[in-house]
């Protein structure tokens, strides 16, 4: 089964492919990093606070660890979710602004 990694991917990779024609990336802007490349980021560091999270409340549940840093891993990864949820929640409604403009 693919990973939610892989689905954004294989996802970022179609869109890139659609935004440039199927072609090398020729529009990359001057910093070097394409939306693509940072969403994958933004992608990535959001399971990673997940994964940081679980790892915190499996040690902290197992005896070894502090709940306050579980506190903290939970609290980081909430904030980061909310953060790509809203990202997300903008893109859409650009993505709709988009489709009703006139041609």
């Amino acid at each position: 089964m693919p990973t939610p990694i892989d689905t954004y991917s294989k996802a970022l990779a179609a869109y890139e492919r659609a935004a440039t024609g199927g072609g090398s990336r020729t529009n990359e802007p001057a910093g070097g990093t394409s939306f693509a490349d940072m969403l994958k980021r933004v992608a990535g560091d959001a399971v990673t606070a997940g994964h940081a999270a679980e790892a915190a409340s499996v040690a902290a549940a197992s005896g070894k660890g502090d709940v306050s840093h579980v506190v903290t891993a939970v609290a980081e990864a909430e904030m980061t979710l909310q953060t790509v949820v809203a990202v997300r929640e903008r893109v859409i409604e650009a993505y709709k602004e988009i489709l009703r403009m006139p041609i």
